[in-house]
């Protein structure tokens, strides 16, 4: 899972409640924090709220993730299929083409 750093103010909003809260909940949980170059202080996202802001932001953009779900079964498919479609072709399969018109 990838490092997600908020604001207080932004953990105050996924959480529902204000910034000191949130900011006490940052230190009850032991998150890594660390003041920010635009003096905002940030706390790293435990796998627990990484999960909740990950689910969160899950159905925000429904084309967006109709469009990786319809990338993710092709990309299945030809995995399964064991070989590159017409328009895919691979590496080996150029290197084998230019090596023929050397010849």
């Amino acid at each position: 899972m990838p490092q997600i750093w908020m604001t207080y103010r932004e953990m105050a909003d996924m959480l529902g409640c204000d910034g000191d809260t949130a900011r006490a909940e940052a230190i009850r949980r032991s998150l890594d924090r660390k003041k920010s170059r635009d003096g905002s202080t940030r706390a790293k996202l435990d796998p627990e709220l990484s999960a909740r802001f990950v689910a969160m932001i899950g159905g925000a953009e429904p084309a967006l993730d109709q469009a990786i779900r319809d990338l993710r079964t092709r990309g299945n498919a030809m995995s399964q299929n064991g070989r590159p479609s017409v328009e895919q072709k691979t590496i080996a399969d150029e290197s084998d083409a230019a090596a023929a018109s050397k010849q």
